[in-house]
């Protein structure tokens, strides 16, 4: 009863949220509005019993949407997306398109012959959508993200300049910091 309440709170809250996005005026706005349709998509799944994956697509999300607006803050010409702006062109024919396609997928879901239900759902869900997804290349694919994150450590590593040995000398020692411009922390 809980978890059918949630579900639909939490479905109502994506669809409405999600919507919000065409409404807002503002590109910040928007951004946090799609996150909170996201986070209750990931919500839903959690329900679903997929907790692996609803944790992935919170991970995501919200990072992702943590980027965009950073990137709006310092690439904008208005600043923070704050500005009034419109978030729609063509509504006319946007409106039209998304109405013919919502009636589309509503008929589909009616009118489509839904499998029955055979046998019990697995032991461990998880196990076996990792396995349906990978197959037998999940070793990897988890070799591949570990390399992934290594080449992104080494790539700032190798992006930045100077270290804290050049600023404090070889054995953090020096008594006053050698930087460029002077002022900073190490003043």
């Amino acid at each position: 009863m809980l978890s059918d309440g949630a579900f639909y709170v939490l479905s109502v809250l994506a669809v409405a949220s999600g919507g919000l996005v065409f409404v807002f005026d503002s590109m910040a706005r928007a951004t946090f509005s799609l996150l909170t349709s996201l986070l209750c998509v990931a919500g839903v799944v959690i329900l679903l019993g997929l907790d692996y994956l609803g944790i992935v697509i919170v991970l995501m999300m919200t990072i992702e949407m943590a980027i965009m607006a950073v990137f709006m803050i310092m690439y904008m010409m208005n600043p923070a997306g704050l500005m009034p702006m419109t978030m729609v062109h063509n509504a006319k024919g946007a409106g039209l398109i998304c109405g013919v396609l919502f009636a589309l997928l509503v008929a589909g879901i009616f009118l489509a012959p839904w499998p029955a239900i055979k046998g019990r759902p697995p032991e461990d869900v998880t196990m076996d959508l990792g396995l349906s997804l990978m197959g037998p290349q999940m070793l990897t694919m988890m070799t591949l993200g570990m390399a992934l994150f290594a080449t992104i450590v080494s790539s700032v590593v190798l992006a930045t300049r100077r270290g804290r040995y050049d600023r404090l000398g070889d054995d953090l020692d020096a008594e006053a910091a050698d930087d460029p411009v002077r002022g900073g922390v190490g003043r």
